[in-house]
């Protein structure tokens, strides 16, 4: 099955599903309206309707002289976040960009894509692989008691010791995850009786929809948020799976449609702004911001989609709120001096550029306070796809890898991670988007051990209770011969894992 666009390239994202037959707003204060009335908007040569950013002064009569401003260079106002200073514009004229960064008050605007709206599209590839009955009932007979059914072929989660945590609790139903990604099927068995559907929202257009079951993928579209979610707050309920905190929330923050799944800057910055509002504890981003996988800074429109996300994310952190970032699939070293990018624009047409990973960012995995987490396999050593770089990586947390490379012990059978899909299915995935959910699951743990810390507190938590993870040194993943990857850094920091491997049993202990 082909995985979605968004933590690109989820290798080795390959569903074994095991179906089931399931039965089962406001605004936040930070948005605004268009001004009711605006002056005649100025003739434009027309183009392609985009959709844009503005970054403004966060005081009322900035943002509402920008607000005519932007009416009458052509735009119109799609949503203002005005607590952050950040305004979701439509407009088709090509200069747009370019005339309202002249505007007093404007501090930065930018394109958010290079599609016309709505974006193109194409079908997913593959289907998933049906577990045949005999594996079902492998899976349920090696179950032992206080096992969820399909627990035997999780090998990740004694990796971080959650099986032991879950001893001590199952975490706090005080605690909500907001999932940002492409929606969550809460219909799912495992997923229903933990989801928290008050906190749940569409995001996509870059201003919140809270029609009822608007957080959901359609068939259409990807089942990634689903596995997501599932990983991080499965229920134990003797169906299924088990998650890393089964006993907190999860809320669906959709910010991706389409069978692409394209996460544009302004439906991020709508679920990091809702996460504030709604006093979310725990996000999760398994994605990059498209179209750009970095984002540089010296180009004026991708400085404002930084710019943009940058102040949805650290006011989302003043609220409370931690963001846990997924570190990408492509052996990147995110620490080096140059990194060749051939996939950018993804929306439009890419080529090959080479790019400074220190002025040019992968967002929101690199931006400041935000957790960002490299992949292991099922033997703790880093995943062969998963991105590091010393400086970088914060911690690390299993995201599966080839079963050739990393084999886990019986009765698991696959190196891939297993969580539910829509429709009352479970499959098997594998990428850094995997791993991010297990330290997301860690984080809401320490969060129900440690109710009134603030975020800075929960990750401070979070890097001291990890299980330092030594540098693989050296670094042959496929056994070839060749070094894949250099470790650079000591055993209690360095570029493979961070400050080690997450350990969800110090989170309930310590």
């Amino acid at each position: 099955m082909a995985h979605l666009r968004s933590r690109r390239r989820l290798a080795l994202a390959v569903p074994v599903v095991l179906s089931l037959t399931a039965s089962l707003g406001f605004l936040p204060a930070a948005a605004s309206a268009a001004p009711a009335t605006a002056p005649a908007a100025r003739a434009a040569e027309t183009g392609p309707n985009l959709s844009y950013v503005v970054n403004t002064r966060t005081d009322h009569r900035t943002i509402e002289s920008v607000e005519r401003e932007i009416t009458r260079n052509g735009g119109s106002v799609v949503a203002g976040y005005d607590r952050i200073g950040v305004i979701v514009v439509h407009s088709a004229d090509p200069d747009f960009a370019k005339e309202i960064r002249a505007v007093p008050g404007v501090d930065s605007a930018g394109a958010t894509r290079t599609a016309p709206l709505p974006a193109q599209s194409t079908t997913d590839e593959g289907a998933p692989k049906t577990l045949s009955a005999e594996e079902i009932a492998a899976a349920e007979a090696k179950a032992t008691a206080g096992q969820d059914p399909l627990e035997p072929l999780q090998w990740d989660l004694p990796a971080i010791k959650a099986d032991k945590a879950h001893e001590k609790t199952l975490g706090s139903p005080d605690v909500t995850v907001g999932v940002i990604d492409t929606g969550v099927d809460d219909t799912h068995p495992d997923i229903a009786p933990n989801f928290n559907r008050a906190d749940s929202v569409n995001c996509v257009s870059g201003k919140p929809d809270t029609t009822d079951g608007a957080w959901r993928p359609s068939a259409q579209e990807s089942p990634h948020g689903t596995h997501v979610a599932g990983e991080i707050a499965a229920a134990k309920n003797g169906i299924g799976i088990t998650g890393v905190a089964p006993g907190v929330k999860v809320a669906g923050i959709k910010a991706a449609a389409g069978s692409q799944g394209f996460f544009y800057t302004e439906a991020v910055v709508c679920s990091f702004v809702w996460a504030a509002e709604h006093h979310i504890d725990v996000t999760n981003n398994s994605y990059y911001t498209d179209p750009w996988y970095f984002n540089c800074t010296d180009d004026p429109d991708q400085k404002a989609l930084v710019d943009a996300i940058t102040r949805a994310s650290r006011y989302a952190e003043k609220k409370g709120t931690v963001s846990v970032a997924a570190a990408g699939n492509e052996n990147y070293d995110l620490a080096s001096d140059a990194i060749t990018d051939p996939s950018s624009p993804d929306d439009g047409t890419p080529s090959d550029r080479v790019i400074d990973p220190h002025t040019c960012y992968d967002i929101p995995t690199q931006l400041p306070g935000v957790v960002t987490v490299a992949a292991t396999g099922a033997k703790g050593l880093k995943s062969s796809f998963s991105n590091y770089g010393l400086g970088v990586i914060d911690i690390a947390a299993p995201g599966g890898d080839s079963t050739a490379y990393q084999k886990p012990e019986p009765p698991a059978t696959s190196g891939l991670i297993l969580g539910p899909l829509p429709g009352g299915k479970w499959g098997y995935m594998a990428g850094t988007s995997m791993a991010t959910p297990h330290v997301a699951g860690v984080a809401a743990l320490i969060k129900s051990t440690h109710p009134h810390a603030p975020a800075s507190l929960v990750k401070a938590l979070l890097y001291a209770e990890a299980d330092a993870t030594p540098c693989t040194d050296p670094y042959d993943i496929n056994g070839d011969g060749k070094v894949d990857a250099v470790c650079e850094g000591a055993k209690n920091y360095n570029g493979f894992y961070g400050f080690g491997t997450a350990d969800a049993l110090a989170a309930v202990t310590k």
